[in-house]
């Protein structure tokens, strides 16, 4: 998801400690033949323009999980959806070792919490309008909040923070209630320019979630439920030209009633955005590389057709970044389907990370990954490694030895559930599937869509035990840059849910959960890492998750495209920044 996974996204924001520390600066152009550009982006502006005009064309292979900013979790599509939701806060909007501090977004200022940071106070900006003219209110963001976070179902593929954090009735339904605004309390608007956020227990990174889609202004009368999307009330500078068409595509005109002034994050330099959906990656890649499209939306990189090709370019090489994503690739271990741990721990025992790695792309694809948290976050341990052998090849002694110890001899037959129009996603499932046959693990892939992959299938409860999904293939980038805004989304029993469930392993272990929740007690970062690093290694014992890959993504930009910096928030180029120079 960052997914942000990142998958999902969600997906679901990466550390910007993923970057060098050489900071920010801009350059005039893409590079030289000799190869000056690549991963030029990584820390600069490149292409740098203030022209406006022209059309910005994005194309993708899957669909939106949602357009409704209070229902999506995808990585590309938090990115995107602020050309027409704002949040009250958001990134820097500038390259490098800055490039995740929060800023003020909708927001007068940084969020005031009370001493002990249970209760937050947010001013929002005056004279903010919708496209149709009509103000911007606190109530509006409330409700935004809470149509995302406490609609019963109806809205599942978001976030569960709001939920999980405010001091309000798990079971309150915004669908349901006559005067949901004044039955609501944990977020009080004293006036039409102030929120009061009361939380159940003290929430040190608190300003973390309210960079999210969900904190974008919603009124109660423009919503419509699921519907809501097929046409969302712009707070940005460009607006819905048409209505949203699920697997077909979405165009974007501007929003006159858009004030530059009060938002000094977006450059809106395009005239309209058009997004083309439902072609394969291999067809995306090869108009990007064209010119025929400026930008791939699911902000992955490019299949592994085109980073093959790519990789011995060196034509090409100007025009390319080969980036740390912040993202971890995985394999959720379903722990409802296989119960057994001593199971579990056989599949991390028998898995071939060598040959998974190549499924990534090798050296360019990024590093082997044995743990859980990704190294730049507090708490990791890139070389802890409960699982080791060989040449990463895998360990069939220690294998077979969990299989006698789980009472599964012979091994087992199960399923791995892997998104459509995720190339890597499926080849690491297929490398999976041969090096458990080993020892006897006999696996059949099924692949699903990946707009609802979280909704309806790997993150439905009762899908993934009628069909025996054992494991899923996955990743995850931080929602923010510590332990807990990267793993508690998908190692926390409290986030679990029946549907758009991201902790698609089911993991809810007491020790675990009661660590997430003294983390969140604890003022002192290096003891919050501490803790995370200790859910860390219990997960792995859990064998819940096998960790693939710490990635690298590989980007190609043409020289038409203007502005193109990596937002490590998001793991990709920050959409508003860009703009178009077709001349």
């Amino acid at each position: 998801m960052r997914k942000r996974t990142l998958g999902f996204v969600a997906l679901g924001a990466a550390a910007s400690i993923f970057l060098s520390a050489c900071g920010g600066g801009e350059s005039s152009g893409g590079g030289s033949a000799d190869g000056a550009g690549y991963n030029l982006a990584e820390t600069e502006i490149v292409n740098a323009s203030d022209a406006t005009g022209g059309t910005l064309r994005y194309a993708m292979a899957q669909d939106w999980d949602s357009v409704d900013p209070g229902n999506t979790y995808y990585g590309f599509s938090w990115n995107f959806s602020r050309y027409y939701a704002r949040t009250l806060l958001s990134y820097n909007n500038e390259p490098g070792e800055n490039a995740t501090d929060l800023v003020p977004d909708t927001a007068a200022g940084m969020p005031e919490p009370n001493e002990d940071f249970t209760e937050w106070t947010v001013q929002i900006q005056e004279g903010l309008k919708y496209e149709d003219g009509s103000e911007i209110t606190a109530q509006d963001i409330k409700y935004g909040i809470i149509r995302g976070d406490f609609n019963g179902g109806t809205l599942a593929n978001g976030p569960s923070y709001f939920a999980q954090k405010l001091d309000a009735d798990p079971e309150f339904n915004v669908f349901e209630s006559s005067d949901p605004l004044g039955e609501f309390d944990a977020i009080e608007t004293p006036d039409d320019h102030t929120l009061v956020f009361k939380l159940k227990e003290s929430f040190s990174e608190f300003p973390n979630i309210l960079i999210m889609p969900q904190t974008a202004p919603v009124p109660v009368d423009a919503d419509r439920g699921e519907l809501y999307q097929q046409h969302v009330l712009s707070s940005g500078p460009y607006k819905f030209d048409g209505d949203y068409e699920p697997g077909v595509g979405l165009k974007l005109e501007r929003n006159e009633h858009w004030d530059p002034e009060t938002d000094t994050l977006r450059s809106a330099l395009p005239d309209n955005i058009e997004v083309t959906l439902g072609i394969s990656q291999d067809e995306v890649d090869e108009r990007l590389v064209n010119g025929d499209i400026d930008v791939d939306l699911g902000g992955t990189g490019v299949g592994p057709a085109m980073h093959s090709r790519l990789a011995d370019d060196a034509d090409a090489r100007p025009n390319m970044d080969n980036l740390y994503s912040g993202a971890l690739r995985y394999v959720n271990i379903h722990t409802p389907v296989i119960e057994d741990v001593a199971c579990r721990q056989a599949i991390m025992y028998a898995a071939n990370r060598d040959s998974m790695h190549r499924a990534w792309g090798g050296e360019l694809g990024g590093d082997i990954a044995t743990n859980l948290l990704p190294p730049a976050l507090p708490g990791s341990d890139p070389e802890s490694d409960l699982y080791p052998s060989e040449d990463n090849k895998g360990d069939l002694e220690s294998a077979e030895a969990k299989l006698e110890e789980c009472g599964e001899p012979d091994g087992f037959e199960t399923v791995i559930a892997a998104r459509e129009g995720r190339d890597k996603d499926v080849q690491t499932a297929q490398a999976l599937q041969e090096a458990l046959s080993r020892v006897g693990i006999e696996t059949t892939i099924e692949t699903y869509p990946a707009g609802d992959f979280f909704g309806q299938y790997a993150g439905s409860q009762d899908f993934v035990r009628e069909n025996n999904i054992g494991m899923s293939v996955s990743g995850w980038i931080p929602d923010w840059a510590t332990g807990y805004g990267f793993a508690q989304p998908i190692t926390d029993g409290a986030a679990i849910t029946e549907t758009g469930n991201y902790n698609t392993a089911e993991i809810d272990d007491p020790e675990i959960n009661e660590l997430w929740e003294e983390s969140m007690r604890t003022e002192d970062p290096e003891e919050r890492a501490s803790i995370y690093n200790q859910i860390d290694t219990l997960v792995m014992e859990q064998a819940a998750i096998l960790p693939v890959v710490f990635d690298r993504q590989m980007y190609y930009r043409s020289n038409e495209l203007t502005n193109v910096y990596f937002q490590p928030g998001y793991a990709m180029y920050d959409f508003m920044a860009l703009g178009v120079d077709r001349g």
